[in-house]
């Protein structure tokens, strides 16, 4: 009688047999990343005719008007989904008149992006007064120094009037006021200005890792904006009453930032949402990874693919990235 053959101690399982090769890994792999999920955040800068380094955001710049369009024709050409604009104005004040002045920063650079690149790609602005206030916050300011709600989202219509005028697809609610989508789609609808949607930040928390971007856009802000960014010690339940309180408003895509901080609520959210979620890969993520990579601590490429197919793997089917132009050229 012939004896059964000895079996390894361990025999190799089937999960491990799919992880022999790259080709395997490929076939077996659930996620993925393409470049058309990958949305491009730009700064444009007024009174410069040459970009502008940010130094906390190696490889990010502050565009001129030639620059920036130049870079959108790039980034579209590499196949990325989406342009998300931020203005950087040369003067500030109280209100944050720039906001909404058509020939403002921020307009200015949308109309030529529009003129260079028409409907080729998704085309966002950011909708927010930081950027162009004298004190740095979202809003306008009442006598007391808090953040006038109401008053805001007056300016909110505004803006929203002049970046659809300018040219933009999606307008970017990222101030936090109370009852901001619902006020921005009834101003757009009410100039019949339907076709242009609303990307909520909903939700949105009061992170360190926004630093870098406040070099970014020249920040004037001085102290915090916890009394109306989302509290990073609340749960997931508060997350999910924004998101549904931004659709109920008439919100077109919803988003989590920051992501990778913000994971459990990213995939909470894209679990409920019945629209489309997306996730910022902010400033301070970005800037983290390229100084442990300049460091030769961690291998940056990989850490990059990584944390976006982490971002993906949690439900976003959008991702915000500083590097979506590069990962989108690895992809293809």
């Amino acid at each position: 009688m012939s004896q059964l053959p000895v079996l390894p101690a361990f025999p190799v399982s089937r999960m491990r047999r799919l992880r022999r090769t790259p080709a395997l890994r490929r076939l077996a792999g659930e996620v993925s990343v393409r470049p058309s999920d990958l949305i491009l955040p730009m700064f444009v800068a007024e009174g410069i005719s040459e970009p502008r380094p940010i130094t906390s955001m190696p490889g990010v710049v502050q565009h001129s008007l030639d620059s920036l369009a130049k870079a959108g024709i790039e980034a579209v050409q590499a196949g990325v989904g989406g342009l998300m604009l931020f203005g950087v104005p040369s003067g500030k004040d109280a209100t944050g008149s720039g906001a909404d002045d058509p020939n403002g920063i921020l307009n200015v650079g949308l109309a030529r992006l529009k003129f260079e690149l028409g409907d080729a790609t998704v085309l966002m602005a950011d909708l927010c007064l930081d950027e162009f206030t004298e004190h740095g916050h979202c809003g306008v300011l009442a006598a007391d120094g808090s953040v006038d709600n109401d008053a805001t989202l007056q300016r909110y219509a505004s803006m929203a009037l002049a970046q659809a005028e300018a040219g933009a697809d999606l307008l970017g609610t990222s101030g936090m006021m109370d009852g901001q989508v619902g006020v921005v789609r009834r101003a757009l609808d009410n100039v019949h200005r339907s076709e242009v949607g609303v990307l909520a930040y909903a939700p949105k928390y009061a992170s360190a890792f926004y630093g870098p971007f406040r070099e970014a856009v020249d920040s004037s802000l001085v102290g915090d904006r916890l009394t109306y960014q989302q509290d990073p010690a609340r749960g997931v339940a508060e997350a999910l009453a924004e998101v549904a309180l931004d659709v109920s408003e008439g919100a077109d895509v919803v988003m989590v930032k920051p992501a990778m901080p913000y994971l459990d609520v990213l995939s909470a959210v894209a679990a409920t949402s019945p629209v489309p979620v997306a996730a910022y890969q902010v400033s301070g993520e970005y800037a983290m990874i390229e100084a442990a990579a300049e460091r030769g601590w961690i291998d940056r490429d990989r850490a990059i693919g990584e944390t976006l197919l982490s971002i993906r793997r949690a439900g976003a089917s959008m991702i915000l990235t500083y590097w979506a132009v590069e990962a989108a050229i690895s992809l293809r």
